[in-house]
Formats: structure tokens, C-alpha cells, sequence
């Protein structure tokens, strides 16, 4: 008898229009994967998957992640789906690569016009789960001496969607030495980091 476990979940990259670099980070999510299956013991597939905001195969994916720099335009109907994902059990994380948050904001209120992102507290159980951040969010990449920020959309009391502001966790979880001035101390907590948020998003 086979004692091969197949994979039971995939985790998806979210594809946005308006021209911003939605595939940046390439090796992040493969990473954090890698890392999760090993320390949490999640059985995730080793590759991460494109889904467009629009599609319907976004409800295939419990997690998906997004990322860029620059502008970010979700059509209506994009909007609908991306609403009808979070609110039915999907999860959206926001990964500011810097130079996001100008674009990303109003699009999040197309998606959730009665909510707005809120600062989660430093005793949030999304710092308190496998590892441990006091001080919440870690600061992995310096860019304009503000700290580290983690927002959330709290819909009917469920976190739907966390986005992570002037941190550049996705940077953290990327191959060593993609990023000139990495330290493997960075890449841990970004990591670790990562691993308390699918931990958390899988067990709330």
C-alpha cells in the first residue's frame, strides 16, 4: 500500500490588472511552502499557482497572495468575485513590495466599501502562533524609516484579508541573497512570520 500523501492544498498568486508587477517576488511563495510543510507539517503542494481576481477558480484556493509595487485597477466584477471568495472562506494576503498602498486601498473599497483596514493589535493571535513577535509585525526591508504596519479587514469578526505595510515580507521569504543586505536572521522571522499567518488563517 502507498504511503504517499498527496498534496492538499495549493496556494495561489493573485494576477491584477493596471500595469503593476503582480508576478514580483517569484520565489517567495515556493519558499514559505517549503517552509510550512517542514515546521507546521502542512501538506501544501510544492508549487504555487496564478489565479486571476476575476476567475472562478479563486475559490479553489484557500490562501492567496498578492503582491506588487505599482497600480492595481480590480473591474467590477472582479470585485464581486474577490468578495464573494473572502466572505465564503478565502483569505487574501497583501504584501506591500512598496508603492502599493496608494493603489491598493481604494481597490480593497471596491471589494468592502462598509469596511476599512484596521491595525492589528501587537497581542493579535497572528503574532502568537507557532513563533512568537511581542512587537508584531517584523520590519524585514528598510525603505522610509516608518515601522512595519499589519492591517486587517475584519468581516462579520473573521480576518479576511491581511496586508502588510512597509515590511516587505514577501522580500523575506524570496532565495537568500536576491536582495543585496539580506541576513539569514531577516529571512527566519519573514519566514516564521509567514508560517504564523497560514497557521493562523487554517486553524481561526
Amino acid at each position: 500500500m502507498s504511503s504517499f500523501n498527496a498534496p492538499a492544498y495549493k496556494i495561489a498568486r493573485l494576477k491584477y490588472s493596471g500595469g503593476g508587477d503582480w508576478y514580483g517576488d517569484r520565489t517567495a511563495l515556493p519558499n514559505l511552502i517549503k517552509f510550512c510543510n517542514e515546521n507546521l507539517k502542512t501538506n501544501f503542494d510544492d508549487d504555487d499557482e496564478v489565479v486571476e481576481v476575476g476567475s472562478a477558480s479563486l475559490f479553489n484556493y484557500p490562501f492567496t497572495f498578492m503582491t506588487g509595487h505599482g497600480n492595481v485597477i480590480f473591474s467590477d466584477q472582479e470585485a464581486r468575485n474577490l468578495r464573494k471568495y473572502l466572505t465564503g472562506g478565502g483569505f487574501l494576503h497583501i504584501d506591500d513590495n512598496y508603492g502599493l498602498d496608494q493603489y491598493i486601498r481604494p481597490q480593497m473599497k471596491k471589494v468592502f466599501p462598509e469596511l476599512d483596514f484596521v491595525e492589528l493589535p501587537v497581542n493579535h493571535p497572528i503574532y502568537h502562533q507557532k513563533y512568537d513577535f511581542p512587537n508584531g509585525l517584523p520590519k524585514i526591508h528598510e525603505h522610509d524609516g516608518k515601522r512595519a504596519q499589519g492591517f486587517g479587514l475584519i468581516y462579520k469578526g473573521r480576518l479576511v484579508c491581511f496586508y502588510t505595510y512597509e515590511c516587505d515580507l514577501g522580500n523575506g521569504w524570496e532565495d537568500y541573497g536576491t536582495y543585496a543586505g539580506d541576513t539569514q536572521e531577516a529571512r527566519q522571522k519573514a519566514l516564521k512570520m509567514g508560517a504564523n499567518l497560514i497557521q493562523y488563517i487554517f486553524t481561526q
